[in-house]
């Protein structure tokens, strides 16, 4: 789908009312296995789409930016004549969807959250500082090298090649052709994003936030985070999930993101 000034590319599947599915960082397509499911598929329109610099969508140019990712959203949804959506954004794109909704709020009829970054919660130094370590190991060893100690170290484990491709094949080599995007545009894009409780307050759309109860104390503050931002929010913990829930638990997912649809219609 042509925008003004990139192409993204986009999968549009299904009728009903419009769910789009915001990229995430690093794992391009780790969302489709939500998408995939018969209660999501089946009933919905399900649009998700592959940011910048990832699959076959254009190159970044220029620094990365929670805003301008925000913003191709809303130009795509114009592009494919959706006036309102459902919004579904994971990790990274969970900052862009809160930037979505606070910026462009008739377009986003509802919001779910399955754990934004902790970028703005009492650990976010922490935080910081393990994206500045990652930024400079890409710097001194390139991105290949960083990728794998960062999955090997601090997300997945050693073995994070052969669990990822039993979660979603592919992905691991999808990783390693995109992990120049995910260290020199998406996480500079985190550490300048500026967002607080004056923009959540503008937020007023039905909210869920899916978490994992294995995620760790980072997510266990953005949870904490989210509900005091939005006390309109709903909530639901995956038990036994950690901050790959996507990949891991997508049918309770769906289950969760379903039922709230259909709570909250157009």
């Amino acid at each position: 789908m042509s925008l003004p000034d990139a192409v993204l590319e986009v999968a549009d599947r299904g009728s009903g009312e419009p769910v789009v599915l915001i990229q995430t960082a690093l794992t391009a397509d780790e969302l489709l296995p939500l998408a995939d499911q018969p209660g999501l598929r089946d009933r919905f329109r399900v649009i998700a789409y592959h940011r910048r610099g990832y699959g076959r969508s254009s190159p970044v140019e220029g620094p990365g930016s929670i805003e301008r990712d925000a913003l191709d959203c809303r130009r795509l949804l114009a592009a494919l004549d959706v006036e309102r959506a459902h919004v579904v954004g994971l990790s990274y794109s969970g900052a862009v969807a809160l930037q979505l909704a606070s910026s462009a709020p008739d377009l986003v009829h509802s919001l779910c959250l399955i754990e934004p970054p902790p970028v703005h919660t009492p650990s976010a130094g922490e935080f910081r500082a393990v994206i500045d370590q990652l930024i400079e190991d890409c710097r001194a060893h390139g991105p290949a090298s960083a990728l794998d100690r960062f999955l090997r170290l601090t997300v997945i484990g050693p073995d994070w090649r052969r669990d990822l491709e039993r979660c979603l094949p592919g992905a691991a080599a999808q990783e390693e052709r995109d992990a120049e995007t995910f260290f020199a545009t998406d996480l500079p894009a985190l550490t300048s994003w500026r967002f607080g409780v004056d923009e959540a307050h503008l937020i007023s759309q039905p909210t869920l936030y899916v978490g994992g109860t294995a995620s760790g104390p980072w997510f266990a503050q953005v949870h904490e985070l989210v509900l005091s931002w939005l006390p309109q929010a709903e909530d639901v913990m995956l038990e036994g999930a950690n901050h790959t829930l996507a990949l891991t638990h997508a049918p309770a997912l769906a289950a969760a993101l379903t039922s709230f649809l259909h709570r909250h219609p157009m």
